[in-house]
C-alpha cells in the first residue's frame, strides 16, 4: 500500500528514521558506559519498545501501572514506572506483575511509603527509586532532611528496597538557548548526584542513579561520573518541540496524515484532524518553542493555526495555492506523545510505502 492510500487522519512513522533514532541514542549511552531505560510513554507500543531493548536499552520506562501491564503482557520484563504509585489498587497490580517481571516504582514521600508497606511483604518486598526535584516544579524530594528522613525510613523498612533515585529535567525546555540547557542539565546531574551520596552517607549503597529529558541529550553535554541510567523517550519520534531545540526537523519519524477538505476562502484551508487527533500542545518559550499546532512536512513554514475538534485550520495563501481538495498532507505535531495515545494503530512507512501496521496497545492506560 502506499501511504497516500491510507485513510485519514492516520498517524504515520518513518521506519528508517526511527531506527536512526534509536540507534542514536543507544550509541550516546554506550559511549559514556551507563544504560538506557527508554520512556516508552512517547509510543506506548511494546513492538517500539522491543525494537530499543534489541538495540540495547536495559529495560523500559512507563508513566503508569496500566502501561506496565500491557508491556508485561507483550514480553517486557525489566519496566520502572516513573511515578509515584498510590493506593493500595494500584499497589496490589504493582505486586502481581513483581510475580513475573522486575518491576520498580517512584516515591517521595513517608506518606507512600506507609501505604506500601501495607501491601508488600518481607518475602516480596517493593522496589523503590526516590524522586528527586531538579527545577522542574513537579513532584520529588526537594529537602536534604525530607530526603534523609525517607532514606531512613524506607532502610529500616522490611517491606521496601531502595534501589536508587531518578531525576527528570523537564525544565530544559524552556532553556533560552543550548548554553542556558547545558547549565540546567549539569546543574540537574550534580542535584541528583548529590543526593545520591547523601544516601551513601546514612549507609545506603543504590544501584541505580537515573536522569533523563530529551534536548539535553540531543547534544554531546556529557553525563556525570556516577549516573548510571538515562531515561530518554521523545528522541525515537522526535516531534516539532525536539526538532526546534535540535535545529532540524530530518529527525522527526512521526507525522499526522490529514486530508484537505475545504478551501473556503483565498488564504484558508481545512484538513480532517483537529484537537481529537492532533493535540492543542505547544511550547511558548525557550529553545523547545513552537509556532502555531503543528508543522506541514516539507513544507516552507507553513503550520496549522487553528484547531477544532475534527479540523485544522491553515492560512497560507501561496500553500493554498498548491493544493487540492483530495490532497493529503502530513503534519509534524508539536508533542507526539499526547498524538500518540489518540490513535488504535501507527503505520509504519519506508519511502511512500507501508510496510507495517502496529497497534498501539498502551493507548488510553492511564490507570
Amino acid at each position: 500500500m502506499n501511504i497516500k492510500e491510507l485513510d485519514t487522519p492516520s498517524l504515520v512513522i518513518d521506519q528508517e528514521i526511527m531506527i536512526a533514532n534509536i540507534q542514536r541514542m543507544q550509541d550516546y549511552a554506550e559511549k559514556y558506559q551507563v544504560h538506557l531505560r527508554s520512556h516508552t510513554k512517547t509510543h506506548k507500543m511494546p513492538v517500539l519498545a522491543k525494537l530499543q531493548e534489541k538495540a540495547g536499552a536495559n529495560g523500559i520506562t512507563v508513566a503508569k501501572v496500566g502501561e506496565a501491564e500491557v508491556m508485561a503482557e507483550n514480553g517486557l520484563n525489566d519496566i520502572f514506572v516513573a511515578n509515584q504509585i498510590v493506593g493500595e489498587s494500584k499497589l496490589n497490580r504493582i505486586k502481581k506483575l513483581a510475580e513475573t517481571i522486575h518491576i520498580s516504582f517512584g516515591v517521595d514521600s513517608i506518606e507512600q511509603c506507609e501505604m506500601i508497606e501495607k501491601v508488600f511483604t518481607k518475602q516480596q518486598p517493593a522496589q523503590v527509586l526516590i524522586e528527586i526535584e531538579v527545577g522542574e516544579n513537579r513532584s520529588g524530594v526537594i529537602d536534604e532532611s525530607d530526603y534523609v528522613r525517607l532514606v531512613n525510613y524506607i532502610k529500616n523498612s522490611p517491606f521496601i528496597n531502595l534501589k536508587g533515585v531518578f531525576s527528570h529535567d523537564g525544565h530544559t525546555y524552556k532553556a533560552k538557548d543550548l548554553e542556558e540547557c547545558r547549565r540546567l542539565y549539569n546543574e540537574a546531574q550534580k542535584r541528583t548526584l548529590h543526593f545520591a551520596h547523601l544516601a551513601h552517607e546514612q549507609g545506603v549503597e543504590l544501584e541505580t542513579v537515573s536522569i533523563g529529558s530529551t534536548p539535553p541529550l540531543l547534544h554531546d553535554f556529557g553525563v556525570m561520573e556516577g549516573i548510571t541510567e538515562l531515561r530518554a523517550g521523545t528522541y525515537i519520534l522526535m516531534d516539532v518541540s525536539q526538532a526546534n531545540a535540535l535545529g532540524s526537523y530530518s529527525s522527526c519519524a512521526a507525522s499526522v496524515l490529514t486530508t484537505v477538505i475545504s478551501k473556503p476562502t483565498n488564504e484558508r484551508i481545512i484538513t480532517d484532524v483537529g484537537a481529537k487527533g492532533l493535540t492543542m500542545q505547544s511550547r511558548s518559550e525557550g529553545i523547545c518553542a513552537t509556532v502555531g499546532i503543528g508543522y506541514i512536512k516539507n513544507s516552507n513554514h507553513v503550520h496549522i493555526d487553528q484547531v477544532f475538534d475534527e479540523h485544522a485550520i491553515i492560512y497560507d495563501e501561496p500553500f493554498r495555492n498548491n493544493v487540492i481538495i483530495g490532497d493529503k498532507v502530513e503534519i509534524i505535531p508539536n508533542h507526539i506523545c499526547p498524538v500518540s495515545n489518540l490513535y488504535d494503530n501507527a503505520y509504519l512507512v519506508s519511502g511512500d510505502d507501508v510496510v507495517d501496521e502496529i497497534p498501539i496497545l498502551c493507548r488510553g492506560k492511564l490507570q
